[in-house]
């Protein structure tokens, strides 16, 4: 994976962390967004690590660059700040992040971000995660919620709402009491129904259209 922070203590400190961690090594570091953008080009990690707020080209800029709806072949993205600002977790998720965390996330939380994004999941730090969403849906969508090609299932129905609450696969299946590749197949079922690209755009999806209070 690569890590782009400006400060070099933090960027140092996270690299210690993650080559601690099993089946995780870090192969690039960058002190700016722009060279983070070059290497990750260069280099296609399975996962990226952007701090916000990083000179030149910040870090919700490059992962527009590596993730955004423009880019043929996104990279995986997590963000991570020290600020627990709504606007800069929902202007990275816009841009394409598969993750969001506060720095003062332990290294557990920290390494369960990363596998997620590698997996094609999601995690945003559960203390910014319901409030997101519902800041979101309060606030209403820019325009109409789009509407699925095809009518989804009872079963992706479900799927929805867990994504929504912010489920990771494994506990999608446990609650369903379904094999993981099933719950994986809906999820891609529900991408391409939708014209989604990834699981946090679901649960903006469900949000809009009031299906996280559907069920339960």
């Amino acid at each position: 994976m690569l890590v782009a922070d400006d400060q070099e203590i933090v960027r140092t400190g996270l690299t210690m962390i993650l080559n601690a961690q099993p089946g995780i090594e870090v192969v690039g570091e960058a002190g700016d967004g722009r060279r983070a953008v070059d290497l990750a080009r260069r280099l296609r990690p399975d996962v990226c690590l952007f701090d916000i707020r990083m000179p030149g080209m910040d870090g919700i800029e490059a992962t527009r660059a590596l993730a955004g709806p423009a880019v043929a072949e996104p990279l995986a993205v997590v963000v991570i700040t020290t600020f627990d600002l709504d606007e800069y977790v929902y202007a990275a998720l816009r841009a394409g992040a598969r993750g969001f965390l506060l720095k003062e996330a332990g290294p557990d939380l920290l390494a369960q971000a990363v596998h997620a994004a590698a997996n094609g999941d999601a995690l945003i730090a559960p203390s910014v995660t319901t409030r997101l969403l519902k800041a979101f849906a309060d606030a209403g969508p820019t325009a109409p919620p789009r509407q699925p090609v095809e009518a989804l299932t009872d079963r992706e129905e479900q799927v929805l709402v867990a994504v929504a609450r912010g489920r990771t696969n494994r506990e999608i299946a446990d609650e369903l009491y379904i094999t993981l590749s099933t719950v994986k197949s809906h999820i891609t079922s529900l991408m391409t129904k939708l014209g989604l690209r990834n699981r946090v755009e679901i649960a903006m999806w469900a949000y809009e259209t009031n299906r996280n209070r559907t069920r339960g």
